[in-house]
């Protein structure tokens, strides 16, 4: 009987740090295709003159990998990626990462904005915890 208690109180405890864990990994995937969507709208300005906001193919080509599926916006089980072009000049863009499911509580993840979803070039924030990547 005290294994079970031992055991009862070991799942308390680790079960909310694994949810955590998956929460900050999920995080960080968004976080990977975001920074590859700035760079991708980097060499796309260098070489059309404008931003594009279709991140899939006949725009930026980022492919589908790592469980994203890549149209218009990106998606995944936990967050919803998408490219929100400013208008001039200079032209400007920024990547918004808007949670789904569970990744609710991570707040939206901004790239170039503020936590309010207004552009500001170089900000990284996010709209839960400490308010950055």
């Amino acid at each position: 009987m005290i294994v079970v208690v031992i055991i009862g109180i070991l799942a308390a405890i680790a079960y909310p740090s694994y949810t955590s864990y998956m929460m900050r990994g999920y995080r960080s995937q968004a976080e990977q295709l975001m920074s590859e969507i700035g760079s991708r709208q980097v060499q796309y300005m260098l070489d059309a003159r404008q931003y594009n906001a279709t991140i899939g193919s006949g725009g930026l080509n980022v492919a589908n990998k790592d469980g994203w599926t890549c149209t218009t916006n990106c998606t995944n089980t936990h967050y919803t990626v998408a490219v929100t072009l400013v208008v001039g000049p200079p032209p400007a863009f920024f990547v918004t990462a808007t949670p789904t499911g569970t990744q609710v509580a991570d707040g939206t993840l901004y790239l170039n904005a503020t936590t309010t979803g207004t552009y500001s070039e170089g900000q990284k924030t996010r709209t839960a915890g400490d308010l950055k990547w």
